[in-house]
């Protein structure tokens, strides 16, 4: 794997600072070759209605963030036949990807591996249904890039910012939801640093488009699943931050 550079990036709703700090962990401009995979992977934001019954590369890929970036590769490396895989399955936490990461990353060997993972590990835990804390999901969030980068050691890892947006439930739940939101995604920025991915803020992006005058709703109608607005700017913000 390339080592990372640290770059500086504006604050605007496309191209946008990250968490507590302005810099962020970015790729040098990538170059993307013949048949190269990309992998997507996460819960429900990821899943987006994909086709979860037969899986294959660039078909079925959802309504979200992942298809948009796929459509939008397809269009500009017509000749390199991408193989663009989403495998996001709605309500997943991390030990859920543990559980199925031989299959759905390892055996798939991407040479882009990009995760979105975090709001269901504290969703769930506000709803009964999770008792893992804020630790829980560091450590094995941890511990699921350490065995990916034994298994895939010259995989790209793009680690996506979990992000919620004031509307729906979780402007309704706001003081169960804050700030233990907040540390989880430290968490994640801390473990993307301490594997040396590139680190797509989100959450910053989201929150820079709101207060340019988007209205969070119009982002994400409950504050957690974007709408087709909200994922077409998070697929312009990964590529952007990605390079490709």
């Amino acid at each position: 794997m390339k080592r990372r550079t640290f770059l500086s990036v504006a604050a605007s709703a496309g191209t946008v600072a990250c968490l507590d700090q302005p810099r962020l962990f970015a790729a040098e401009k990538m170059t993307l070759s013949k048949d190269d995979v990309i992998l997507f992977q996460g819960d429900s934001i990821t899943d987006a209605g994909r086709n979860k019954k037969s899986p294959v590369a660039n078909e079925g890929l959802g309504r979200g963030y992942p298809n948009f970036i796929s459509e939008s590769l397809h269009h500009d490396y017509p000749d390199l036949n991408l193989q663009i895989h989403n495998r996001g399955i709605s309500g997943n936490k991390v030990p859920d990807l543990d559980r199925r990461w031989q299959k759905d990353c390892i055996d798939i060997e991407p040479k882009i591996l990009s995760i979105l993972i975090g709001v269901n590990d504290i969703w769930h835990m506000l709803n009964g249904r999770y008792d893992g804390t804020a630790e829980t999901y560091r450590d094995g969030f941890a511990a699921l890039l350490e065995r990916t980068r034994g298994a895939l050691p010259t995989t790209t890892i793009v680690i996506c910012e979990p992000f919620v947006l004031m509307s729906g439930t979780v402007k309704e739940n706001r003081d169960k939801w804050f700030p233990e939101f907040d540390v989880r995604r430290k968490h994640a920025k801390e473990v993307a640093q301490n594997a040396e991915a590139i680190w797509v803020p989100f959450q910053t992006m989201f929150d820079d488009a709101v207060a340019e005058g988007t209205e969070a709703k119009l982002l994400a109608g409950d504050g957690v699943h974007p709408t087709p607005l909200g994922h077409q700017l998070m697929a312009k913000t990964w590529r952007e931050v990605v390079g490709v």
